[in-house]
């Protein structure tokens, strides 16, 4: 039971934030409004604003989290996320940014770069979609048991970048989330992708932490098995018997796949190594970018196993990942990209191929497994794949991995689910500046700028699924 006066507070804090979802629309705004006004928003180039041409920067002039709407919501605490809890409208009919830290870096004037603003200024300008704010960097880690429900009860969850580096946690130290929560809540959120969840979409340092948490996933999985010595109500151990079997060649491909820059310099050894998700890039990136499809590497000059080279084409082949599509569709695009790690591709081609594996052999072995403790192995994703690359004035390509499609298969239906991750911040403009440090930008200028348009175009797929 709540205090008076911590039922007070409640009350004072629950009045300033907008009881009904939307901001510009005269009736408010719902999934379906926004499904909508995200598709004529990607239709051309050139229509006209469908909702009210009205500044989002009228009550909120720095366009600052919790200083005024359209961003009074913002979930500092425990307490904070009970209290949404009891307002499900409002987590339901909005999109829920995290920050893993309180910016992402300098841009060249050296301004502190909070790019969680921008992500809500896109998404209710042009869509009138509410967002959310889970600042973890400063409120810690959240009840993930109640956390992660919210999260994927929303239109969407948006990862955001950060300043600190995943290869060195140490970095973390200033912030309430340690490294090692980070990881604990984006293994949990890549858990949580089902036919009823929010796509997830993981920018910069999120694209970085969902790769070393594949690996990490990936690893638990064929520790968990391996360990193992029976499995309850499987006949003839034949069950456990196939998942040793795979879980065997993952361990013994993952215990001796290195990766190498295209200088020749080894990164790590095996997938043990700290370094093995994501490494040290050739150069640091900062500023617009041309993304290019990614080119499979040559099993003849690399180190990489053709079986993992081949079940990635495969993977390219049968699905389509939006980011590549995207870029037949504008042809050409230019995204701001801002990193000195990256993630690396021999670890991306690993988990597609361990994925892969373990989801065809779970399928004949399903039954047994819902009832085991081996039933989480059944929320893994079916596969990834590499989208885009991008390199420098010359052609050389310094970030082979730019973005990745999570993609879930149900095991039932068949249907199919996916959530993205990018090294590039599509949020930004090519001035890496935050809205309320720059002029905003009016509904025609983000219907010409390809970061907008990509990050409405990941937003508009992942509502279809």
């Amino acid at each position: 039971m709540m205090s008076s006066a911590e039922l007070s507070k409640y009350v004072d804090h629950a009045l300033k934030w907008r009881s009904q979802p939307g901001y510009l629309a005269e009736g408010g705004s719902n999934f379906e409004s926004v499904h909508v006004l995200l598709g004529r928003f990607l239709a051309d180039q050139h229509s006209p604003n469908p909702l009210p041409d009205q500044s989002l920067l009228d009550e909120n002039p720095q366009f600052q989290w919790g200083q005024g709407r359209p961003l009074e919501k913002v979930i500092n605490s425990q307490a904070d996320l009970e209290k949404l809890m009891l307002q499900p409208r409002l987590f339901r009919e909005a999109i829920a940014i995290i920050e893993p830290w309180e910016h992402v870096g300098y841009n060249p004037l050296g301004e502190h770069v909070r790019a969680s603003g921008n992500v809500a200024y896109i998404a209710q300008k042009v869509a009138d979609c509410d967002s959310l704010l889970f600042p973890l960097w400063s409120s810690g880690l959240l009840n993930l048991d109640q956390l992660i429900p919210i999260l994927s009860s929303g239109i969407a969850v948006v990862v955001e970048g950060g300043d600190p580096s995943v290869r060195d946690a140490t970095t973390f130290a200033a912030g309430q989330a340690s490294l090692a929560d980070l990881h604990r809540f984006t293994e949990e959120l890549l858990l949580s992708r089902s036919p009823t969840s929010a796509p997830a979409i993981f920018i910069c340092l999120g694209h970085q932490l969902a790769a070393q948490s594949h690996i990490r996933l990936i690893q638990q999985a064929v520790d968990q098995v391996l360990g193992m010595d029976t499995l309850e109500r499987d006949k003839n151990g034949k069950a456990l018997c196939a998942l040793k079997t795979v879980c065997r060649q993952i361990q013994q491909v993952g215990e001796s796949l290195p990766v190498e820059k295209k200088t020749g310099h080894r990164i790590a050894d095996t997938w043990h190594h700290p370094e093995f998700a994501v490494g040290p890039n050739e150069y640091k990136e900062v500023g617009h970018r041309q993304l290019l499809h990614y080119q499979s590497p040559d099993d003849l000059t690399s180190a990489i196993p053709q079986a993992l080279i081949t079940a990635h084409e495969v993977t390219a082949d049968e699905f389509e990942g939006v980011i590549d599509t995207a870029i037949e569709y504008e042809h050409e695009l230019n995204i701001a990209m801002f990193h000195s790690d990256e993630v690396n591709e021999e670890a991306i081609l690993l988990a597609n191929w361990a994925y892969r594996l373990l989801h065809d052999t779970i399928i004949p072995h399903r039954v047994v497994l819902a009832s085991s403790p081996l039933s989480w192995l059944m929320q893994l994703p079916y596969a990834i794949e590499i989208l885009c690359s991008t390199a420098l004035d010359n052609g050389e390509v310094v970030t082979e991995c730019s973005a990745t499609c999570i993609i879930y298969k149900d095991f039932e239906s068949k249907k199919i689910r996916r959530s993205f991750t990018c090294q590039f911040h599509p949020e930004l403009l090519a001035d890496l500046r935050v809205i309320g440090q720059r002029q905003p930008p009016s509904y025609q200028q983000l219907k010409q700028d390809d970061g907008a348009r990509l990050f409405a175009r990941l937003l508009y797929a992942g509502m279809q699924e």
